[in-house]
């Protein structure tokens, strides 16, 4: 929306209004936290839906509090300190191939470094910090950060810990990243309709 650019428009129509066969946004559909690539990653992020498919582009939902609490003891013990470069540039073109950033984005969103344990401002709670924008861990073997990181990974999102919204026309969610990653789900972009508005607040560094 031009007079309001803080509303990001997630939409498959093409300027007719017509399915286009196009996915607005394809690093969507892997888990994240919005804008872990930032210093200051997103405090709440707000979807609201006015079209949306008859099967598929549903939002899933991780407890990543939750998945903090259900590790063992040497394992919380292990990543207490750890820190976590999280890069878009690797999310979207190295890993993916989606959406990947010109050179001059690059030098715009540079690398940043996150605890890979970080507390909550308000609760004081403990969750992972971790999605598909966390690259490599700072300080350990390459390969050997990347297999903790995907473990993590995976651990986080099972069945127990994820929560599945099938949009209605009309629904408004909000969700604090803080404590949640999220991603959304595949639907037929070419025959289906969905017509989403997303802004995201801005929040504190990790910590």
């Amino acid at each position: 929306m031009e007079s309001y650019p803080e509303i990001y428009f997630l939409t498959n129509l093409d300027q007719n209004g017509n399915p286009s066969g196009a996915h607005p946004d394809m690093g969507t559909l892997h888990w994240h936290t919005d804008a872990s690539w930032k210093r200051r990653t997103g405090q709440a992020t707000i979807m609201v839906a006015e079209e949306v498919p008859n099967e598929g582009g549903e939002t899933h939902f991780c407890c990543m509090e939750a998945a903090y609490r259900a590790l063992d003891t040497e394992t919380k013990d292990k990543i207490s300190t750890l820190k976590v470069v999280h890069n878009l540039d690797f999310s979207r073109n190295r890993r993916h191939g989606h959406d990947p950033l010109t050179e001059q984005q690059k030098a715009e969103i540079p690398p940043v470094v996150h605890p890979m344990v970080r507390t909550h401002p308000e609760t004081g709670r403990k969750s992972l910090l971790l999605g598909d924008h966390a690259e490599y861990v700072v300080g350990m073997d390459y390969n050997e950060g990347r297999t903790l990181i995907d473990a993590l990974n995976e651990r986080a999102v099972t069945a127990d810990l994820v929560y599945a919204h099938k949009y209605k026309p009309g629904d408004l969610i909000i969700w604090d990243n803080r404590r949640m990653q999220h991603k959304a789900t595949p639907y037929d972009t070419l025959c289906e309709r969905r017509v989403m508005r997303r802004t995201t607040v801005l929040g504190e560094q990790p910590s």
